[in-house]
């Protein structure tokens, strides 16, 4: 390495017109001390991964890659240390005699270019490749594989299913659980499925609301990895014929997370699903959920009411329970008192007092809101309005001067007001409650490193002028390293907004039908899903696809 090499990173990137002077000044005052200068641009939102990869890729000549393309040796995988390859993100990618290819986030970390030489006595050749890829690579090669072999190597002289194996921290299987996990969080997997099939037994991973097959493990591995699975949630290894619940909370990677566990009998076994809630993603910024800005004042304005009915609609997976608890979280101070009753409780909140329900000794979301009402609340969530007994206490609630918010599964905001009507609420109690309703639906955004302007198609040209939306172009990813080839990274909502002003009372109040409450909607400038869908499109975040995927025309 010559000394033009060594240039220092903020240099590079300001020649390069990636940065500002300014933007480097403000950078290098105040990243911490532990964070790499390039890391603390991209979180900021100055830099993007793929922008840093660029500049270093032109300015040092060094190649940037993609480790999928690479077939690699696992005796190389031996080569370089475990600790060493997770610590510096650093991947061994090929070996030519005394030569030795390895792929980095930081092709200007010289110290562990140096370790790595040391490490392997070879001379080191560099690439780059983006984090999420060496993550997933070292967590394929280094542990997932690792701990596989050696659960096979010990299942293999007969199918032990001893005790102590799914007991033991130590033990393979257990290793092997553990891992599938801590992968799932590293590709911000949602739910891990894991499918028994009649010869193998299949593991799923949903990222970014689409499953994909992450592996297939041996037929003989699945009663001992479902065993321990049911330990970790203690729930009944015996029962393997009726479907059980449970819950695990686990650190993985030095990340708390809180998984919900769901086993279903099925002809093959038992199939159990893990929903992953990652409690580091933090609920409490009402401007990340994706509202577009006159979205955000109304739903602001909504849940800063002194009292009436909030609801949240959507089909299941649509983030309500997202917004619901980013909301509670907005509104949570000393000066409040916030109870919750819910089925299952997701997210556990700070100072907020969280209420399971429990069907089967009799605490259903009904019981728990009468008793919840002589607790002094001024907000009250309920996890879901399912029945009309329900229904009536949190319009009773809303009524005697609290703030109820809930959710609903009906699949806009309009329905939801006939929802309503159909369970049995009087249209004078519902008119004089209902403060507003919002309808959301999440859909994939566009991967940040790779994605491109295109022309619109003939079809797309048609929506957008049949919405009166002004667009030149559309933005698509292509598909790279870190977005797994599938072009987008990252969810976002699109939501539709029913404030319930006094000419909705009105409607409320004759029982009017769905077809006048869209009437209403459209005359007064309300934006439907399909809209706030599309506008996103052209704000350049999402694809007409995705939202035509959740959003139909009218």
């Amino acid at each position: 390495m010559g000394l033009s090499a060594r240039k220092r990173l903020g240099d590079l990137l300001v020649e390069a017109g990636a940065i500002t002077q300014q933007q480097l000044d403000f950078a290098l005052a105040n990243k911490p001390k532990a964070e790499k200068l390039g890391d603390f641009l991209i979180s900021e939102n100055l830099l993007t991964e793929q922008q840093l990869i660029e500049v270093l890729e032109f300015q040092l000549g060094v190649p940037h890659i993609s480790i999928s393309q690479f077939m690699i040796d696992p005796e190389l995988v031996q080569l370089l240390p475990k600790d060493l390859a997770k610590r510096s993100l650093i991947m061994p990618l090929t070996r030519e005699k005394n030569k030795l290819l390895i792929a980095m986030a930081d092709p200007m970390d010289y110290f562990a270019i140096e370790e790595v030489r040391m490490a392997t006595g070879c001379q080191i050749e560099t690439c780059i490749a983006t984090k999420d890829d060496l993550k997933r690579a070292i967590s394929k090669y280094y542990d997932l594989q690792e701990t596989m072999d050696a659960a096979l190597n010990d299942l293999m002289p007969a199918e032990n299913s001893d005790e102590t194996e799914i007991l033991d921290d130590d033990s393979p299987i257990v290793k092997l659980v553990n891992q599938i996990i801590s992968n799932a969080v590293v590709q911000r997997a949602s739910d891990i499925h894991f499918d028994p099939q009649e010869t193998e037994f299949r593991i799923r991973y949903r990222i970014d609301g689409v499953l994909r097959t992450e592996r297939s493990l041996p037929k003989n591995m699945q009663n001992m990895v479902i065993a321990r699975i049911k330990i970790m949630g203690n729930l009944n290894i015996t029962e393997s014929r009726l479907p059980q619940d449970g819950r695990i909370k686990a650190n993985i990677n030095l990340h708390p997370v809180d998984i919900r566990l769901s086993t279903l009998p099925t002809v093959y076994g038992e199939k159990v699903v893990m929903r992953v809630l990652d409690l580091n993603n933090s609920h409490g910024d009402l401007g990340k959920l994706g509202f577009s800005e006159n979205n955000l004042v109304h739903f602001k304005e909504m849940i800063s009411k002194p009292n009436g009915i909030v609801l949240i609609t959507g089909p299941t997976g649509s983030g309500k329970s997202s917004t619901l608890s980013t909301a509670l979280t907005y509104l949570n101070s000393e000066e409040v008192n916030i109870i919750t009753v819910e089925d299952p409780v997701e997210y556990q909140l700070d100072g907020v007092n969280q209420i399971q329900v429990r069907e089967e000794i009799g605490l259903t979301f009904a019981t728990g809101l009468r008793s919840i009402l002589r607790q002094d609340p001024d907000i009250i969530m309920i996890g879901e309005i399912r029945d009309l007994e329900t229904a009536q206490i949190a319009t009773r609630a809303s009524l005697t001067g609290h703030l109820v918010l809930s959710t609903l599964h009906t699949n806009s905001a309009a329905e939801s007001i006939s929802r309503l009507f159909d369970m049995g609420i009087e249209p004078f109690l519902l008119s004089s409650s209902i403060v507003g309703v919002v309808a959301q639906r999440l859909v994939r955004r566009v991967c940040r490193d790779c994605g491109e302007y295109h022309d619109l198609s003939s079809e797309e040209l048609e929506i957008f002028a049949k919405h009166h939306i002004p667009i030149s172009k559309v933005k698509r990813g292509k598909g790279c390293t870190s977005c797994n080839n599938t072009g987008y990274r990252g969810r976002l909502a699109i939501h539709e907004i029913l404030g319930v002003d006094e000419e909705v009372k009105e409607l409320i109040l004759k029982k009017a039908s769905l077809a006048d409450i869209k009437r209403h909607m459209s005359r007064n400038g309300y934006r439907t899903l399909l809209e706030d869908g599309l506008l996103k499109v052209a704000d350049g975040v999402t694809t007409t696809e995705e939202i035509l995927r959740v959003a139909t025309e009218e």
